[in-house]
């Protein structure tokens, strides 16, 4: 079997099922009109789903469901470059086809509530529970300036989570804390746009609702936003993982050191050179 082929597939199952999660969070309540959930509802729906796509893939591919978080990986030299392709691909494919499953299974739910008319602006706009729009006061450039900086903070967490000269997280416990770290921006960043924070998880269900019903409405709704949560999370991945980098692992001390123990303990009555090897750990969202 083709490894790279098995990554695909495997990143393709963990997007699907965080995305699934997400997405069916939102659309029950918009589709319920508060009856079943609030916001809190959703961001629940991401994270939990994000944690749980982690444990999916983790130990495969790094569980990478952020094309994000992906570029900046490759920027850094901790993935490479012809990989990103292979990467981008399966997220974005399992975005879509999350999408195309919660359309599946709301699918009377959505029709009942529009009327049968699916439309991206409007009191009764369901494109929305797939991709994410800007805020009737929120300009092409304050949403650009959200997106790079909701994922700037995304990313420098999951440095820091995963630096193992500093307080990584502990093994096991890896996939909740990124669970728990997307609903905290979700809870303190996501109402000006929804937080997408990544490219494909907001592309894939957009390309869909396109093809659905939709139409190109999607793409220029919002002034044309679709392009702002792509571009946007891949600068703020990179400055982020880069912020982390300069004012934090350049100043670790070596992980190797010399200790003078105590000579007077018979257990310890010699020079020793003691040296810490710390295994990588790799989990992305």
């Amino acid at each position: 079997r083709s490894p790279n082929l098995f990554v695909l597939c495997c990143d393709k199952l963990q997007k699907r099922r965080c995305g699934v999660f997400g997405l069916g969070s939102v659309a029950q309540v918009v589709t319920g009109q508060g009856a079943f959930g609030h916001y809190i509802s959703i961001n629940l729906g991401f994270g939990l789903g994000v944690a749980l796509g982690c444990h999916v893939g983790g130990k495969v591919s790094g569980a990478h469901m952020n094309a994000a978080v992906s570029f900046a990986m490759c920027v850094y030299g901790r993935l490479a470059w012809k990989m990103l392709p292979l990467y981008f691909l399966s997220q974005l494919l399992g975005s879509f086809l999350a999408a195309g499953s919660v359309y599946a299974v709301y699918y009377e739910a959505i029709h009942d509530y529009c009327g049968g008319n699916l439309t991206a602006t409007g009191a009764k706009a369901t494109a929305a529970i797939f991709a994410t729009y800007p805020a009737p006061y929120l300009s092409l450039f304050g949403g650009f300036i959200d997106q790079v900086f909701g994922t700037a903070m995304l990313l420098l967490c999951l440095m820091a989570l995963s630096d193992q000269k500093n307080k990584p997280a502990e093994a096991g416990s890896e996939s909740t804390l990124v669970g728990l770290l997307v609903l905290l921006i979700g809870i303190s960043l996501g109402s000006n746009s929804g937080y997408a924070i990544n490219p494909t998880r907001d592309l894939g269900p957009r390309l869909f609702t396109a093809v659905a019903g939709w139409g190109l409405d999607v793409f220029r709704a919002g002034n044309g936003w679709w392009w702002v949560p792509v571009i946007a999370p891949m600068i703020g991945g990179v400055l982020g993982a880069g912020l982390y980098k300069l004012l934090v692992e350049l100043h670790h001390p070596p992980l190797t050191r010399q200790f003078k123990l105590n000579p007077s303990c018979p257990l310890l009555s010699c020079k020793s050179k003691i040296s810490f090897h710390f295994p990588p750990i790799s989990f992305k969202y």
